[in-house]
Order: C-alpha cells, then sequence, then structure tokens
C-alpha cells in the first residue's frame, strides 16, 4: 500500500490547533517533534533560566517556541529547545501568542536520544543560513556545547571553557556551571 503524505501551506500549518505533539513544518508537511526525556528537559529550564537572568528584560528567552524561517528556499517552522531574541531585534512592544515572526540572535537545540550531533549540526547550518545569528549544540552526555557561527568554524566547549559572545554581550557562561544548574549528574 502506497502512503500519502499530506502537504500544508505555512498558513494552514500555522493555523493547526494545539495539542499534546509538538510538530515542526519542514518541506510543507507537519513533522512531529522528538518527545524530551528528564536531561533535556532540564538543560531547556536551565538555559532559560541563565539566559533570562543575563537579559534582563532586554528580550525574549523561552523554550518550544516556533519561530518562521526559510530553509533552502522553502517555508521553515522549526521549534528550537530554547530560543533568545533581543527586543533590538523583535520590537520592545511585540508580544504576540505567535510564532517568531523573524530570526533571533540565539536559538539553542540539545541533542535527544535518537538524535546526532551530525544531525543537529546540519540543522545549525541551516539555521546561520535563515539568519540566525549563533547556533548552539548542547550534548548532556559528552557535556559539551558547540557554537556555530555565521562567519567562523563552529567551537566545542566543555568543563569551565567561557562562553563569552561580542552578540551575547555580557553573558558569561562555563558549560560545566550550566551543567550543574541542570542538576546533572557527571
Amino acid at each position: 500500500m502506497l502512503e500519502s503524505k499530506t502537504y500544508l501551506t505555512i498558513e494552514e500549518f500555522l493555523v493547526l490547533p494545539e495539542g499534546d505533539i509538538t510538530y515542526e513544518f519542514i518541506d510543507g508537511q507537519a513533522v512531529p517533534k522528538m518527545s524530551p526525556k528528564l536531561f533535556h528537559s532540564l538543560m531547556q529550564l536551565a538555559l532559560v533560566n541563565l539566559l533570562k537572568e543575563w537579559h534582563q528584560n532586554r528580550g525574549i528567552a523561552c523554550q518550544e517556541w516556533a519561530v518562521i524561517l526559510k530553509r533552502q528556499g522553502k517555508d521553515w517552522v522549526p521549534v528550537p529547545d530554547v530560543t533568545y531574541i533581543s527586543f533590538e531585534r523583535l520590537g520592545e512592544d511585540w508580544l504576540q501568542d505567535r510564532a517568531c515572526p523573524i530570526a533571533p540572535e540565539l536559538i539553542v537545540e540539545i541533542i535527544s536520544p535518537g538524535q546526532s550531533f551530525g544531525d543537529l549540526a546540519e540543522k545549525a547550518v541551516d539555521y546561520l543560513q535563515a539568519g540566525v545569528l549563533r547556533v548552539w549544540v548542547v550534548d548532556v552526555h559528552a557535556r559539551t556545547i558547540t557554537v556555530f557561527y555565521p562567519d567562523a568554524p563552529p567551537q566545542t566547549k566543555r568543563g569551565d571553557a567561557t562562553l563569552t559572545d561580542t552578540l551575547l554581550e555580557g553573558l558569561q557562561l562555563t558549560p560545566q556551571n550550566v551543567f550543574q544548574q541542570a542538576g546533572l549528574p557527571e
């Protein structure tokens, strides 16, 4: 038996009802996002809290917020694990219950069981090509954070190596303190 696929426009995707499953919009289809496990969820919470502490109402830091982008010339609506966008980029008065309409400064993807670093490295490149300025890929098992840049090779940080960036001025984290904040075992 042939399996038929339902293709949607971005407009149709964006008005789908919310439910228990989170979907991303990829190549005209609603694709279920992997269900997060405990370590993944703890890491999301720790990163959002650390980013909120740092940005002090200069933007929005949150988890699981859909972002409207283009990938290879097609509409793409990924749902990053963590997103940070400044009010300078988004507008201080923008507060709407919908997908983020522009590329944020920072997207964080956390490797889940069943995903590989290579899969998320490809996705990081797609994010950068879509206008995202930084992408962090977090590996909770290797205890590393790899930073992807649009104009430089990625850098992998571990232990007490500082995650500083002129784009995120004043943010000073280390993978060690992020993993400790998440309460993950060593």
